[in-house]
């Protein structure tokens, strides 16, 4: 079966994908390009589909960089890593970055926003963002911004939890209302992805694209925390700068 993935035609010598759950060798319910190791998944069959994803792309795997993702707003340059290397522990952060020809990072997601962000004056560099509620309110977004500067930026929204399923209680609602105004709820249910344009805008980002698509609808093609109550895989982000 072939990798299904949603690739970004960032503006630059870039390579970005943000991966569905179609075309890898895991079962089940992690059926089958699960690329998260902390699940109930085999690791053998986790690793190869890493594998699979970065020679979908071009990318190295052994010398790629993922991340100990904490819904903070760190993000931290991204220095050579091995994603096929079991046990591993990354650094704690929800963000990453580099500006070396050739240096693939991954972060993963199953319902938060995969966020891709691509330096296009200057010198290319490129960040890639695990983006939840946490971090939105964290400002993960604005310091991602930060660490492609000085330069102009432009953006790509993977797939992640649509407002159309995402309903929150007032502890997440409010501070949402408050910071981004009263569209992004509607009925109880948080508009992430409205949210982080916002906010990506608001910190100089003009160019924004989206994969409008919903994790927890589209159940074929992407793995969903929130839908699977927790017993589920994980899609990501992988990109790096081109050679």
């Amino acid at each position: 079966m072939t990798t299904t993935l949603f690739e970004w035609r960032a503006p630059g010598p870039y390579r970005v994908a943000f991966s569905t759950r179609v075309g890898g060798a895991s079962e089940g319910q992690f059926a089958s390009l699960n690329l998260g190791i902390k699940t109930d998944d085999e690791a053998s069959r986790v690793l190869e589909n890493r594998r699979r994803l970065a020679e979908a792309i071009g990318a190295d795997p052994r010398s790629a960089r993922m991340a100990m993702q904490v819904h903070g707003a760190v993000v931290a340059e991204a220095e050579p890593g091995d994603i096929l290397e079991t046990p591993r522990t990354w650094e704690p952060c929800d963000g990453l970055w580099s500006d070396r020809p050739g240096q693939a990072m991954l972060l993963l997601t199953a319902d938060c926003l995969p966020v891709a962000l691509a330096r296009t004056s200057g010198s290319p560099r490129l960040a890639l963002l695990h983006v939840g509620w946490r971090g939105v309110l964290a400002g993960i977004l604005e310091a991602g911004v930060a660490a492609l500067a000085p330069g102009s930026v432009a953006a790509a929204i993977g797939p992640g939890i649509g407002s159309c399923c995402y309903e929150v209680g007032e502890e997440v609602a409010g501070p949402f209302r408050a910071r981004f105004g009263d569209d992004v709820l509607e009925g109880g249910r948080l508009d992430l992805r409205l949210a982080a344009e916002r906010a990506l805008r608001t910190a100089g980002c003009r160019d924004v694209e989206q994969v409008d698509l919903c994790t927890f609808c589209e159940e074929g093609l992407f793995f969903s925390h929130r839908r699977d109550r927790g017993r589920t895989g994980r899609q990501g982000v992988m990109g790096y700068v081109a050679r």
